[in-house]
């Protein structure tokens, strides 16, 4: 299966939910207005893979301030344009469909890509339980963090690491 890259919009949230759905517990799943609000702040880190008109994967990513990850089902607006800026991915889901096929690897590559033409210097996610290993391989490194941002990194299960890797 060879799947097409493409920036996302909002009009592919449905299939972005679905996919959603697929992936994450009810907790650690954004609404429609979260989604669309970190589209409206940089759509252009944001793909969509595509295979025979389905979804199989998407990745949410935008410009934010380092060590503040922003809570999910977070509506967001811009960060302030003074403060330290990097690439915050906030999502990444692909198909059970396409496990396997590389496509996680390259919907980072084209965020992280568009971070870089973005002007940003590093990127910074939480990585949910038993992702780790896949941003290790993307380059991403486990941080020590501050207890605030320990708990809420907590948050998202046991497991769960702040990681960050330079673009």
């Amino acid at each position: 299966m060879h799947a097409s890259l493409r920036a996302l919009r909002e009009d592919d949230l449905p299939a972005v939910f679905a996919l959603q759905t697929e992936s994450y517990t009810p907790a650690l799943r954004d609404s429609l207005p979260a989604f669309a609000s970190r589209l409206r702040i940089a759509a252009g880190c944001c793909h969509l893979a595509e295979a025979d008109q389905l979804a199989m994967g998407y990745i949410l990513a935008h410009p934010w301030l380092s060590r503040r990850p922003p809570a999910v089902d977070t509506v967001l607006s811009p960060p302030p344009s003074d403060g330290p800026r990097l690439l915050y991915v906030h999502d990444l889901s692909v198909s059970a469909r396409a496990k396997g096929t590389g496509l996680g690897g390259r919907l980072v590559d084209a965020a992280l890509e568009a971070g870089r033409r973005g002007g940003l210097l590093s990127a910074e996610l939480v990585a949910v339980p038993g992702a780790a290993g896949f941003w290790q391989r993307m380059g991403f490194r486990s941080l020590d963090v501050a207890p605030d941002l320990a708990r809420k990194v907590r948050q998202y299960g046991d497991g769960a690491l702040y990681m960050a890797r330079a673009l």
